[in-house]
């Protein structure tokens, strides 16, 4: 029953990606206008799910007005960026995660069924309810953020998933969901797409390889920079086994920096970011940033940038 069930939302989310209108309209990106895919679905869902279905997919080369999580659920297809590697093919249990106005087409070409699962993702939601739990890694951080604060940095993340048993259960789920909508539906898909997210940003962070040479003060600041809103000096020396006086004096001698002056400088930073890059509220930058409230978040950004943040946006 439960298979019939997810075989026939796949069926249908199939045919309504075939029957989709995907017109190009005129967008803001910046300071121009481009051609680009609007949000297809409707203006009150922040959650799409889309399944590209058949032997053969040929996309036109476009870009998007949305964050999107395409996950190869069977088969193989290729994926084709603005990057100078700008064509990489997405195996089996594979996902391709792409930021807003990325150039982005989906090619593939197969003797069997290739069976794609995509999450698409609104930009407003996607800065509100996901990016605050996502954060703590600096180059997701950024990634997420880029095509806000630069416009095209046509990047993306190719991820391979060592046990990809979680990530096809909670897409099915998201499926048969989303295929049987009802009342509660996007409350529904919520938690799972962010567990989705959380998914990938641990396999992210996996992937990365650490520099062999990477001094302790270097594994420090890193430490830093991935929780910021939580950090103190006696997590780190509970978390590298050292004395806080110790980890205090290792920074100040090989950066010149105390640990406060450290901390500070990766909040403001990512608060520039988040000012630049999202609409959210002082008050929800400033949480993100571990601030213990917006007035103390208004003081720190005052001294350090000589401007209250409001100005800064209007300026």
């Amino acid at each position: 029953m439960a298979h019939t069930l997810l075989s026939s939302s796949l069926e249908s989310l199939g045919e309504q990606f075939a029957r989709r209108d995907w017109e190009y309209l005129d967008l803001p990106v910046g300071s121009q206008i481009e051609k680009a895919f609007a949000w297809p679905g409707e203006a009150s869902e922040q959650i799409m799910i889309c399944v590209h279905k058949g032997p053969d997919i040929q996309e036109l080369f476009h870009r998007q007005d949305f964050f999107f999580f395409n996950f190869a659920y069977k088969g193989n297809y290729g994926a084709l960026s603005y990057r100078h590697d700008n064509h990489i093919t997405i195996c089996e249990n594979e996902c391709y995660i792409g930021q807003p106005f990325t150039g982005y087409a989906l090619t593939a070409h197969s003797q069997e069924e290739i069976i794609i699962i995509g999450i698409l993702i609104q930009k407003e939601s996607f800065f509100k309810t996901f990016l605050p739990v996502l954060s703590s890694d600096p180059k997701l951080f950024h990634f997420f953020l880029a095509p806000q604060n630069d416009e095209y940095s046509d990047d993306f993340i190719h991820l391979k998933f060592e046990d990809p048993f979680c990530i096809r259960t909670l897409l099915e789920m998201m499926v048969v969901e989303y295929a049987n909508p009802r009342e509660d539906t996007q409350k529904i898909l919520q938690p799972m797409v962010l567990t989705l997210l959380m998914q990938a940003a641990r396999q992210y962070r996996n992937s990365v390889s650490v520099p062999e040479n990477e001094t302790l003060s270097d594994q420090i600041i890193r430490y830093i920079s991935e929780h910021t809103d939580t950090v103190s000096l006696s997590s780190i020396a509970q978390h590298f086994a050292y004395h806080p006086n110790y980890i205090s004096t290792l920074l100040h001698q090989e950066t010149g920096r105390t640990f406060s002056e450290i901390l500070l400088e990766q909040r403001m930073d990512r608060a520039l970011s988040l000012l630049r890059g999202t609409s959210l509220s002082i008050e929800e930058i400033a949480a993100m940033l571990g601030c213990s409230n917006s007035s103390n978040f208004y003081k720190a950004f005052r001294k350090y940038y000589g401007c209250s943040p409001r100005k800064y946006i209007n300026t």
